[in-house]
């Protein structure tokens, strides 16, 4: 993030901005492939991967898995919109750099400030998001018949890509589209029926006010476990069926079975990306496919790895706030020199022991599917 706040300004403008993007693709793909290679390195604790080693099935590598997972990985990370937090942190630093050198006044009101990810060119935006996508669409294919080493990291990279460099065409295209719209007949109607409906109907405004106020908790304490537990079923292969069991529904889902020899025969197999196109059946199949099985376990089972994921995350933005309040303040400008390290290790701990919650549950759920004999769906609809 550094590096690509340090390329931001200067001459050649749009040029730098291509760099902060093609920066900002890389950051992204990093967070993918950590938590990839975070999940991999403790497959060898988990009592499911032991039996597939002692069934004298090949263990697969940390590369393959990158491979096999990244795009998938790569395309549920953007339904969830998971990359918005890392934009908002390299806004901000790019703009505490700017006031830090300009001024408070001059820094804020410079005609580059904020828009570190939006100020590209809409053309310029647009044809390499064509060539993004073009070469997506290639690397995927290679994916999808087995060509190609990195072909699915590859393919992962101009998936990101395709999406980040057209943030400034769609943000401009949506922007005019807006002002456009203001003055449409049509939208001044709805509007004028939301708000008789506000005034006419008692329960309107508390209703969706309630449910603005609930779907957030929901999402954190609910959607996004199950979304990071679809990840870790794609490393380590969906419990008693294949990794496409985890996708099924969606337009993830692709070609299986070339991986056969790497994989366990009951409990993964490949899955590669015809079409990864996010929407809402990616949104939301991922999630309710790993719920299905993570419910295998049995009930107390979901509800102990949500209340954990809940408690482990909430637990240390409190002991953050508690650390923070015995060391004090009195230093001037204490936090902001120390603030960062701080963060690192707290989001440390945190993605550790979420991966060990995640490899955990995972182990419980396919070990348990395993042992009560639960028959291969796809195998049932391959023998009938």
């Amino acid at each position: 993030m550094w590096a690509a706040t340090e390329v931001a300004h200067g001459d050649y403008r749009q040029v730098r901005l291509i760099v902060v993007m093609l920066l900002y693709t890389l950051i992204v793909l990093n967070e993918l492939v950590v938590m990839v290679g975070m999940l991999h390195s403790v497959r060898g604790a988990l009592r499911e991967i032991r039996v597939r080693r002692t069934g004298e099935e090949a263990d697969e590598s940390l590369f393959g898995a990158l491979n096999r997972a990244t795009l998938i990985f790569a395309t549920i990370y953007l339904a969830w919109s998971f990359h918005v937090e890392d934009a908002r942190e390299l806004v901000a630093l790019d703009n505490i750099k700017q006031i830090a050198e300009h001024g408070i006044l001059a820094g804020a009101a410079r005609d580059d400030f904020g828009t570190l990810l939006t100020g590209m060119e809409v053309w310029i935006s647009v044809a390499i998001a064509v060539a993004a996508y073009a070469l997506r669409t290639l690397f995927a294919w290679w994916h999808t018949n087995g060509k190609g080493r990195a072909s699915g990291m590859l393919a992962a990279f101009f998936e990101l890509a395709f999406a980040f460099y057209g943030i400034n065409a769609i943000f401009t295209l949506t922007s005019a589209r807006s002002e456009w719209l203001k003055d449409r007949a049509v939208v001044a109607t709805f509007e004028g029926w939301i708000e008789s409906a506000e005034k006419t109907i008692p329960v309107w405004k508390p209703f969706w006010d309630g449910v603005s106020t609930v779907w957030p908790l929901v999402v954190d304490a609910l959607i996004e476990p199950l979304t990071w537990l679809t990840v870790a079923a794609l490393v380590y292969g969906a419990f008693a069926e294949d990794t496409r069991a985890v996708v099924r529904g969606t337009r993830l889902e692709g070609v299986a079975d070339r991986m056969d020899d790497r994989t366990h025969s009951l409990t993964r197999s490949t899955v590669t990306v015809t079409t990864t196109t996010t929407g809402l059946r990616e949104r939301w199949v991922p999630p309710v496919n790993a719920f299905r099985l993570l419910t295998r376990g049995g009930w107390a089972l979901f509800g102990t790895f949500c209340l954990c994921y809940v408690a482990l995350h909430v637990g240390m933005e409190y002991a953050d706030r508690a650390f923070r309040t015995l060391v004090g303040t009195d230093f001037p400008h204490f936090w902001l020199l120390f603030g960062h390290p701080v963060d690192f290790v707290r989001n440390l701990i945190v993605a550790t022991l979420t991966v060990c919650l995640l490899a955990a549950t995972f182990d419980i759920a396919s070990t348990r599917s395993r042992e009560s004999g639960e028959p291969d769906e796809e195998g049932e609809a391959s023998g009938s």
